[in-house]
């Protein structure tokens, strides 16, 4: 199971029928998808987002594991469940249903509550609430789900209001918050840290930007950057290129993959390139690790 897995990857975990959707609208820190479900028995990875399961139609028997712990609710119309991010889940119903999801990013939730409470954030999480009635709530998402479905003017910059209001009502009523302390040189957290290398680690076969990384830490790029050199005694992009080349090290002394696969795996832009990267930091070439021969002493 991968470490950390986006909205966009969730039907691969939670197969069903996408209604409606916010992908292309252009909205930031806040996203939306309704899906039609089929009773499913289904684990599912952490999500890099807050998540709001509003139900729409239909009634079931929920059952959820979190924490280790199971719940169980009969959640109908007018309910909402909601699940914190980074944390593994695995939900169990039996019946059709159709629900509506909104998203909201670490970097939204993490920047409203430093807003609304005046205090460096640590960390945000969602308390574990399996079903709640909650006018407020369902308004808002109501809200988001309508502006996704038939866009307007202004929408993306209306439905990061939504995100915002959203945000704060969550921080009032469903949310505990960790504030920062003061850490040596302006440090990352461990949670933040923790939270970046989730990222780094389920993502390093993709591009990744210093903007992935400081929205997962919750914090501005340039603030990200100066913290993160701090705490790892390297700049962002050389630390993910050491994870790279300490990933190709093991796969290609496994000998499993073929080198153009261990490439791509890894992150690499071709063979050629993981061949350039590995002869510069580690003194050797891949065919000289799949060979089992080792760095050069």
């Amino acid at each position: 199971m991968p470490n950390i897995i986006t909205p966009k990857e969730l039907p691969q975990w939670v197969p069903g029928e996408v209604l409606s959707s916010s992908d292309n609208l252009g909205w930031k820190g806040v996203g939306h998808r309704s899906y039609r479900y089929a009773g499913l028995d289904v684990p599912i990875p952490p999500l890099d987002h807050f998540m709001v399961v509003r139900y729409a139609a239909g009634q079931t028997p929920m059952d959820r594991c979190f924490d280790q712990r199971w719940s169980r609710a009969d959640c109908r119309p007018g309910d909402a469940s909601l699940l914190t991010m980074s944390e593994a889940s695995h939900w169990h119903w039996t019946q059709q249903i159709d629900v509506s999801h909104v998203y909201l990013s670490n970097s939204l939730m993490s920047r409203v509550a430093g807003e609304v409470m005046d205090r460096p954030v640590a960390e945000v999480r969602l308390h574990d609430v399996l079903c709640t009635r909650d006018p407020t709530l369902l308004a808002i998402t109501d809200a988001i789900t309508q502006e996704a479905v038939q866009p307007e003017m202004g929408g993306p910059l209306y439905a990061e209001t939504l995100g915002t209001q959203l945000a704060v009502h969550l921080l009032r009523k469903y949310a505990q918050v960790t504030f920062r302390h003061d850490l040596p040189g302006g440090r990352l957290s461990p949670a933040q840290m923790r939270r970046v290398l989730d990222l780094i680690d389920s993502r390093l076969h993709e591009a990744l930007t210093l903007e992935d990384m400081a929205e997962a830490a919750g914090l501005g790029v340039c603030t990200f950057h100066r913290r993160f050199r701090e705490t790892q005694g390297r700049a962002p992009h050389a630390f993910v290129i050491d994870r790279r080349v300490e990933r190709a090290r093991q796969l290609l002394a496994a000998g499993d993959m073929a080198v153009k696969e261990v490439a791509a795996c890894c992150g690499f832009s071709d063979q050629a390139h993981m061949t350039r990267v590995l002869r510069a930091r580690l003194g050797i070439t891949p065919a000289r690790l799949r060979a089992g021969r080792g760095a050069p002493r």
